[in-house]
This record gives structure tokens, sequence and C-alpha cells, in this order.
């Protein structure tokens, strides 16, 4: 009988040294889509806010005019280059990147519907973290726990007006992108390492 008595505080001691142990042991904190997001957008936060590059096309030239941004100031003897000014309503909304504020149209020939060029917002604006996927574990050089998480990084187009709007999102312009940010485990709490 003693010896089944000693057993069963044997027993009872490994068992609770195993639960000492195992509480000892702290296992990783979940990481979220959500919480993986708000790290991501926080990141974009803290940079400096960017106007959005807008390519205009033939038609996003026309969008242009009509909404009067620019008006046709130069026609070239060729007939299908020309100079286009911003006006006091278009240089409030966009500029040219190059400066100045004439948008040079020049394409290779009168039926050259793929020509463009590019203008960029006044409206600066932090991107956007959207459609976070759940984190993956991945192994990462030097690092003892890792965690992969897949999103698309949209431009945001607050304080841009429709007009404008309209003409960013013709065919070639590039709204959003793929992207994929790395979460390192640190003092026993996520933490965005990159994205790339």
């Amino acid at each position: 009988m003693k010896n089944i008595e000693r057993m069963l505080e044997l027993a009872v001691a490994v068992v609770l040294g195993a639960g000492l142990l195992l509480t000892g042991c702290k296992s990783a904190p979940e990481l979220t889509a959500a919480q993986a997001q708000a790290m991501i957008q926080a990141k974009y936060d803290q940079t400096p806010p960017v106007g959005t590059n807008i390519t205009v096309s033939d038609l996003g030239i026309q969008q242009g005019f009509t909404a009067k941004y620019w008006t046709r100031t130069k026609v070239y003897p060729n007939k299908y280059w020309a100079d286009f000014t911003l006006t006091p309503d278009g240089k409030k909304v966009i500029r040219v990147p190059k400066g100045g504020d004439v948008i040079e149209w020049q394409p290779d020939s009168a039926d050259d519907k793929g020509y463009s060029v590019v203008v960029v917002t006044v409206a600066a604006n932090h991107l956007k973290a959207k459609d976070p996927q759940d984190p993956q574990s991945e192994i990462l050089p030097g690092v003892s726990k890792a965690m992969g998480v897949d999103f698309t990084e949209a431009q945001n187009l607050d304080g841009v007006p429709d007009a404008l709007q309209g003409i960013a999102h013709n065919p070639g312009n590039k709204l959003s992108a793929k992207r994929h940010a790395d979460f390192v485990l640190d003092n026993g709490a996520w933490k965005l390492q990159s994205i790339e």
C-alpha cells in the first residue's frame, strides 16, 4: 500500500512539474490578418504622404480638357503634337512631374493611341493596406519565429476630384499592387520587419 501511495505522490509530482515546465515556456502570440494590416497601415502612415502618379492617355487628355484641367495652347506643324497648359483649376489638382505647367503631347503618329504622359495629384495621401491574407509561418535567416502576410497595397485618392479619379481609372493606370510583409517575434510581440 505504501508503494502505491509513493507512486501516486511521484505521479502527482511529475504531473505538477510538467505543468510548471509547460507554463514556463511561452508560446508565440497569435498574429491575425487584422493585426498585420494594422501594423502595415501604421508603417504607411509614418511615411510622408505623396501624390499619386496618373497616366494620361489619349482618352485622358480629352477628359482633362473637358474637365477644364488644361487647354491646348500650341499645335505643332505635324498637327498631332500639342502643348496643353494647366488651367488655374488644373493647377489646384495636378502638377507636371518635370515642373512647369505644360503637358507636352508628342505621340509617334496621328494614329498613336498608346502614347501617354504622367501627371501627379496635388492631393498627397498615404498608401492603404487592404485585403490581408491569413499569416503564414516563414523561415527567415537569423530569425527564430517569422510570419508572412500577402496583401494589396492601394493608392489613396482621397481629396482627388471625381473627374481626375475618372482619368486615374482609365486603362494604363495601376492603382494597386500585390505586396508581401514579413513579421518577426521580438520580445514576445510581433513586429513588422519588411514590406516587399
